[in-house]
């Protein structure tokens, strides 16, 4: 509620700059060239690519360079600068059957995403993303992201939750490629310099609005440049949706507060439906009372979760993958530990997670962050003390519904099922391929930005060419959001706008 109102500030005071109280109808420029005009009395800005990019997280970052290094013209909107993403928060690592510390295959990576999706996730998707899982952490590491290494200069794997060999009956598995335990902050900067390489176009600070949409193609987006309140429409053939989550809806998270849903939402507005909303994962260890993130790679070195009697009670709910179950597996028992009164703490409420026993050195070269995490928010000294933790909101399995291949689909009967929406892409949590099932892996959401980040890419290649021909959007194309805008700037009820049509 505290964001939307937020966000709805911003938009007030970037309207009041043009201090603009009538709305008119909107027209386009005709030309390929960008036009800059005042319609009525809102000032619009077109412009025409060959691909537009809403958000320049991973996802984002990873289809905008893949296009751009293809040859498209490719302009990539973004309400943040890009390395200020939240993808930039990830720390656990990035899951690939490198089999760089034991034998591994990628179908028993397979076998462990489909088993903790709860046998819900789509196993083409799952198929699809295990397979290219090794290809694309070796291309990231080609393009210079330093990952941790074994002695032998090996990429080095940690052991991570819901992963194992031989279709579980192998053990622990050894599968997740990591940055220390700051890897989305590498894994981010690694693309946008990528990025810059092959001259993708940016627009930092530019509020993306509602899609375009004409004959249930999508044609591009409107967006809103938060810095001087003008309009501007992006006229593409290909619009790639990758905006992240919906996190902040709830009022304790991981997310950071740009995680509002923006792209699922101007989906919506299109009139495209959503898939998998209800699938919301719980993060077994988030810092008690402040919400923050400690990552799994926690337990993935050998930290384990105590309850106010001191047992490691996750034995008696996962005996042999213990404290690296699945996710949805270690919440439920912490959860179950906490109502039955063995929490800890004065009000029993919350959990330990016990790093003190590791040794000081892996504390410090592969869990700096942490250490430094859990000291600011919850004042403790991880080599001596335990970490308080809790159950937070962390990730949305659920978004705008695509294939493998990143295209966004809508389903009616009436057309035989599943059909294309022409013109439109979705990647990372903005979308739903469905590969997390009703709950994701660790370590799969890295995994997941840069393969479907790249098969949006590689399919707008496929179907499209640089410089294609575009028909002119119509002349009043935009025109709902710039009035949603106008009555927002006129509204006579204070801040109260969210939640009306």
């Amino acid at each position: 509620m505290a964001t939307l109102t937020l966000v709805n500030k911003t938009l007030r005071r970037c309207l009041q700059r043009q201090l603009m109280p009538t709305l008119r109808c909107l027209h386009a420029s005709a030309s390929g060239r960008q036009a800059e005009k005042t319609t009525g009395k809102y000032k619009i800005v077109d412009h025409t690519y060959d691909a537009v990019v809403v958000g320049a997280g991973g996802a984002g970052l990873r289809a905008a360079f893949g296009l751009a290094q293809n040859g498209f013209k490719t302009a990539c909107i973004t309400k943040l600068f890009p390395t200020r993403s939240h993808t930039v928060a990830a720390q656990g690592g990035i899951n690939a059957a490198l089999g760089n510390m034991e034998k591994d295959n990628w179908v028993w990576h397979m076998y462990d995403t489909v088993k903790g999706s709860d046998w819900l996730g789509d196993q083409d998707a799952i198929h699809y993303m295990t397979e290219q899982a090794s290809k694309s952490v070796i291309e990231l590491e080609n393009y210079g992201m330093p990952f941790s290494r074994t002695e032998d200069g090996k990429i080095y794997q940690r052991a991570f939750g819901g992963q194992s060999y031989d279709f579980g009956r192998g053990g622990q598995a050894h599968r997740c490629c990591c940055v220390a335990d700051r890897t989305g902050h590498s894994l981010l900067h690694t693309l946008y310099g990528q990025s810059l390489r092959h001259d993708t176009k940016y627009f930092v600070e530019y509020f993306a609005l509602d899609l375009l949409m004409e004959g249930g193609e999508c044609r591009g987006v409107i967006a809103l440049c938060m810095e001087d309140g003008t309009l501007h429409r992006f006229r593409a053939k290909n619009t790639v949706l990758a905006t992240g989550g919906y996190g902040r809806s709830y009022f304790s998270c991981t997310s950071a507060h740009t995680c509002t849903g923006d792209g699922i939402a101007m989906a919506n507005r299109a009139g495209l439906a959503s898939e998998d909303m209800e699938f919301v994962q719980f993060h077994p260890t988030g810092i008690y009372s402040a919400g923050c993130l400690i990552t799994e790679g926690c337990r993935g070195e050998g930290g384990f979760l105590l309850n106010g009697k001191g047992e490691r009670f996750m034995e008696r709910y996962a005996p042999t993958a213990k404290d690296l179950a699945s996710r949805d597996v270690v919440s439920r028992a912490m959860t179950v530990e906490i109502r039955e009164g063995r929490g800890c703490g004065p009000l029993k409420d919350h959990v330990h997670l016990q790093l003190s026993h590791l040794p000081p050195e892996i504390l410090a070269t592969r869990l700096p962050g942490i250490s430094e995490t859990a000291h600011i928010f919850a004042g403790v000294d991880v080599t001596k003390e335990p970490i308080p933790v809790l159950p937070t909101v962390h990730y949305n399995m659920g978004g705008v519904p695509t294939n493998y291949k990143g295209q966004v689909i809508q389903n009616d009967p009436a057309r035989g099922g599943d059909y294309i929406i022409p013109g439109l892409y979705a990647c990372g949590e903005t979308a739903c391929a469905s590969v997390h099932g009703a709950n994701r892996l660790g370590a799969n959401s890295l995994l997941d930005l840069v393969v479907f980040g790249r098969a949006c890419a590689n399919t707008i290649t496929e179907t499209s060419k640089p410089g294609d021909a575009q028909p002119p959007l119509k002349q009043n194309a935009g025109e709902k959001s710039i009035a949603n805008l106008d009555r927002l700037y006129h509204t006579s009820n204070g801040d109260d706008t969210h939640g009306k049509s």
